[in-house]
């Protein structure tokens, strides 16, 4: 009989995980329900589409956590990073797609692999009893599939609200208004198109975000949304001043139109496409209805005859307990033939998706033919993010969290003069970084053998 193991969704975890499935010899089965049955944040059948921002963050793997998670997935051979560094866009120091390129990389590699299936059918029930699986359902799972897990792991379901950006045709921006810079001059001045705002338009528009008519919930909803992407309007609700210090903040940047006026707050547009036709409004998730949206995003200076090729949404992200409901393996406690992977596990991030991803598939992998999988070290950054899913303490108040310094283990301290000392700031990140690295050389060997 041949050996297979079937993956349920297409997203960047499933992707990730039928990849390393297929790369050790054995067929994996993509279980995808679009075109057929479409979300409400998808606009294709494409594997892997990038349904928020087109960034994957920064890309420094000598001073940040989810640069660092990017070079280890680069070393580990990752389909991924591979698709993000052929489809890369300016964007700083920030790895950013063009979000077309980037699935159809993905897309193609996918579908030519001799050992990938592809089944175009929504799931309501997993394949029979001891057949492995892996679910890769993403947090926009139909309710068939959210029915299954929901039987699965019993009251351990928890849910919270995402929410999308809008995307802006460059040429329908005012230059007379909006300049070209990078904050801090980092990177190409043209990755970052900006629009300052004085402290009385920034008034108006705060206003204008409190008062805009908003997507509503049924009574049984309750928002609870993750703080890495907050809609703008729910920003704006926690201080006048929230969003000049988040996501409009001025710093870094000087208008050249009124270079001795500083802005008091501005908005930023990053690149989001190769051709940098579309740009995307850094931070300005929302859950403002459509008509809303333009009225009151066409109050920012430079966009006030904004076109928009996509307007912001909100939409349910369903994850689970997994310290509770699964192994050191991503595995299901009570049915181990079937393992979890991606954002439902409760990792958040395009990257941080793709990397439980790739765990999963290697794992299932090991277990189907037979072999015993290495856990990855747990300085890596592999490591962490795998230990956020195994031991997080606050099982009761368990929450989605991207990669972060503060899931490694803590550095050791200096001695000197017999006293301790501890690094700070950008040399602790940098020792996280080197340490992580040297750690993970070893276990990519194992796992390519």
């Amino acid at each position: 009989m041949v050996q297979e193991i079937h993956v349920i969704g297409a997203g960047l975890s499933g992707s990730e995980a039928a990849w390393q499935i297929a790369a050790r010899g054995i067929k994996a089965v993509i279980h995808e329900m679009r075109p057929r049955k479409m979300t409400p944040a998808h606009k294709t059948a494409k594997a892997a589409e990038l349904v928020c921002s087109n960034s994957l963050r920064s890309d420094d793997y000598t001073g940040s956590a989810v640069g660092l998670l990017h070079q280890e997935m680069r070393l580990a051979g990752s389909l991924i990073l591979e698709a993000a560094d052929a489809s890369k866009v300016p964007a700083g120091g920030a790895l950013a797609v063009d979000r077309e390129g980037f699935s159809d990389f993905i897309e193609n590699r996918l579908h030519t692999h001799p050992l990938i299936e592809f089944v175009n059918e929504e799931v309501t029930m997993l394949p029979p009893s001891g057949q492995p699986v892996i679910i890769a359902a993403g947090p926009l799972a139909s309710d068939a599939l959210s029915s299954v897990i929901q039987k699965l792991v019993g009251a351990q379901s928890l849910s919270f609200f995402d929410a999308i950006a809008p995307v802006v045709y460059k040429d329908s921006i005012d230059f007379t208004k909006a300049w070209y810079q990078s904050r801090y001059d980092k990177g190409s001045k043209f990755d970052y198109i900006n629009c300052p705002l004085t402290k009385a338009e920034y008034d108006v528009f705060v206003d204008a975000l409190l008062s805009a008519e908003k997507t509503t919930f049924h009574e049984f909803e309750e928002p609870r949304y993750f703080d890495g992407c907050l809609p703008v309007e729910v920003m704006a609700e926690r201080g006048r001043n929230t969003l000049a210090f988040g996501p409009m903040k001025p710093v870094g940047l000087i208008n050249p139109h009124t270079p001795n006026q500083k802005p008091y707050a501005v908005v930023q547009l990053r690149q989001d496409n190769k051709e940098d036709t579309l740009r995307n409004m850094v931070g300005f998730q929302t859950k403002m209805k459509h008509g809303e949206q333009q009225r009151v995003f066409r109050m920012i200076p430079g966009l006030e005859e904004a076109k928009f090729a996509r307007l912001g949404g909100i939409h349910k992200n369903t994850f689970i307990k997994s310290p509770v409901l699964l192994d050191d393996f991503l595995r299901l406690r009570t049915q181990p033939h079937i393992s979890f992977a991606g954002q439902i596990t409760g990792c958040e991030g395009y990257v941080e998706s793709a990397a439980v991803g790739y765990l999963a598939g290697y794992f299932k992998a090991c277990e189907v033919s037979g072999k015993i999988p290495v856990l990855p070290p747990a300085a890596t950054a592999f490591g962490a993010l795998l230990s956020h899913l195994r031991d997080d303490t606050a099982v009761e108040d368990y929450q989605p969290m991207n990669i972060n310094f503060g899931l490694f283990p803590p550095l050791s301290a200096e001695i000197i003069n017999g006293r301790p000392r501890w690094l700070k700031g950008a040399a602790r990140k940098e020792a996280y970084c080197r340490r992580a690295l040297s750690d993970i050389s070893s276990w990519i060997e194992h796992i390519k053998a």
